[in-house]
């Protein structure tokens, strides 16, 4: 397969040059376009203020890849290689592999997810890959999980504006409980503002944030959360879409349009 991947978390990111070098042995055309540092928690920002540069990387990745730095965020990334770098629309957009997890409404604001789902925007299949673990430094499972998806995908391709959230736990392959297929969770934060003061007085603060707790939903399809799988120790497989309309609502909403006064 002709494979584009791109990530958040720069170019000189353990986990890219796990899942590209990886993806390369096994005989896939890889070609990355990436932030040239970390970008993460961008989600779909783009560069319209100023010019984007991309230049070759050598010496970083298997000597199969074709790698390009750029200096705007992921979702720049993906639309400049499809439009400006590549001669050819790959067979699918890959991101990751993250550090650190993407679950539940992380997904709202990840680099890694959004850049995923620009190759989804623009007709091709999406694949986003997170080590659920920020301290976590073996990528391998998860790249291996990958190559297993792909052969999957092959054999059945996803349906059309279809992208695939997968998180893995940070384990030992054969700690690994299997893989399942999941439904979005819900993440609740405690968000943390640390003020602080520069050198010339002026105050500023720095975002931290803590997960506490999952909230449950019902689901009719009876799904496991992908919070609650990663748990298990079982890698999650999530479809998402980038339609975010509410539909089970809308059935119940006239469809005539509202006439004022």
């Amino acid at each position: 397969m002709r494979l584009l991947i791109c990530n958040d978390d720069g170019v000189f990111a353990l986990g890219i040059k796990t899942l590209a070098d990886t993806l390369a042995a096994a005989g896939h055309s890889v070609t990355v376009v990436c932030p040239d540092r970390e970008r993460s928690a961008t989600g779909h920002g783009l560069t319209l203020h100023r010019p984007l540069h991309a230049n070759p990387v050598h010496g970083v990745f298997d000597s199969r890849v074709v790698a390009w730095t750029c200096t705007g965020t992921p979702s720049d990334c993906v639309k400049l290689a499809l439009n400006a770098i590549l001669d050819s629309p790959p067979d699918a957009v890959l991101s990751g592999i993250n550090h650190g997890p993407n679950l539940g409404t992380d997904v709202l604001y990840s680099g890694t997810v959004s850049a995923a789902m620009e190759g989804v925007i623009e007709g091709l299949p999406g694949i986003a890959v997170s080590l659920a673990d920020f301290g976590a430094r073996d990528f391998q499972p998860a790249a291996d999980f990958v190559l297993t998806l792909l052969a999957e995908l092959q054999a059945n391709p996803l349906p059309s504006g279809t992208l695939l959230n997968v998180n893995v736990p940070p384990l030992a392959a054969d700690e690994l409980q299997g893989w399942v297929w999941a439904r979005q969770g819900l993440r609740r934060y405690r968000e943390q503002f640390d003020r602080r003061t520069d050198p010339r007085g002026r105050v500023y603060y720095w975002l931290a944030g803590e997960a506490i707790e999952e909230e449950q939903r019902p689901c009719a399809s009876g799904h496991i959360t992908d919070v609650e799988a990663i748990r298990q120790g079982r890698i999650t497989v999530v479809p998402l879409q980038c339609d975010l309309s509410h539909y089970s609502l809308l059935q119940s909403l006239p469809t005539a349009e509202h006439v004022q006064g």
